[in-house]
């Protein structure tokens, strides 16, 4: 069972944009996450495409994304010293001891520290550490939901394929 928020985007509606926005970020990030449920390790690692698109890959990849757009571009801190690949592609290796647990104790830890990292900004507030220059926090919410609503389809096509071998 994930500890990310259980939150529904349908009972945001009416509310203010900010709780909309992080509804439907936390309905995909446990998506996300719950992609690894019931499956074996070697499942979650097997790659059915020729890219290094795995299930548990796409995991790390989120926490990736996570990190460079809520620790990033908030606190301009450079990727080494975050302790993140370089590269989004980089983001999708797997190390041995990556284990479905593992992978989703590390996803769920990156999404409260992005929730920390933004509950004293406003969507209009400028976040300074991306390569883009300067972004509102609006747009980067916007972004960060559009990466994770087409890694959950990825996610359903691998997990319905595994399934159904």
């Amino acid at each position: 069972m994930s500890l990310l928020p259980a939150t529904f985007a349908e009972e945001v509606i009416g509310q203010p944009a900010r709780l909309q926005f992080e509804a439907f970020l936390d309905e995909h990030r446990r998506a996300l996450h719950d992609c690894l449920d019931g499956l074996t390790e070697e499942q979650a690692r097997r790659s059915l495409v020729p890219s290094r698109t795995t299930l548990l890959g796409l995991v790390t990849h989120a926490t990736f994304v996570e990190k460079v757009w809520f620790d990033e571009a908030v606190t301009c801190r450079p990727r080494t010293e975050i302790g993140i690949p370089a590269t989004p592609d980089e983001s999708f290796v797997l190390r041995d001891d990556d284990t479905i647990a593992t992978v989703q104790h590390a996803y769920r830890e990156a999404c409260a520290a992005s929730r920390h990292a933004t509950s004293s900004l406003g969507l209009d507030d400028l976040l300074y550490g991306n390569r883009r220059g300067p972004l509102p926090l609006r747009w980067v919410y916007l972004h960060v939901l559009r990466e994770l609503a087409q890694h959950c389809g990825h996610a359903d096509i691998l997990r319905e394929q595994l399934l159904n071998e």
